[in-house]
């Protein structure tokens, strides 16, 4: 299963802080992305747009953790805890699963569940 080796292979990026890295390297062309926050991003130059604004807003990566990988036949799933520090200073925590449809080894869709009230 391809999957199980590309999903790791991209959580070692992110625990690197090499968002920017694994968006090229892991992502379709046609990709969507889902957040609560944002609703749906389509294709991979908008992706990449709205991925280089988040690092922008981020000083310093404190610390990411995939806490639970799951691996089925086209998906994957994490759960992940992140901690940065924005570049006003602020502390943030995320708490969130990860859920990603895979097509060729690379993710065609993925979705992002987490509380977007707090």
């Amino acid at each position: 299963m391809a999957e199980s080796v590309r999903i790791k292979e991209m959580l070692e990026y992110l625990a690197q802080g090499r968002i920017m890295d694994a968006m090229h390297e892991f992502y379709a062309d046609d990709v969507v992305m889902e957040e609560p926050a944002y609703g749906a991003t389509v294709g991979l130059a908008a992706n990449l747009e709205r991925e280089a604004a988040f690092v922008a807003s981020v000083k310093e990566f404190k610390h990411f953790e995939a806490r639970k990988v799951g691996i089925g036949d086209g998906v994957s799933l994490y759960e992940n805890v992140m901690d940065w520090v924005d570049v006003e200073g602020k502390d943030i925590h995320v708490e969130q699963v990860v859920v990603a449809q895979w097509r060729d080894g690379k993710i065609v869709h993925e979705r992002f569940y987490y509380d977007s009230a707090g």
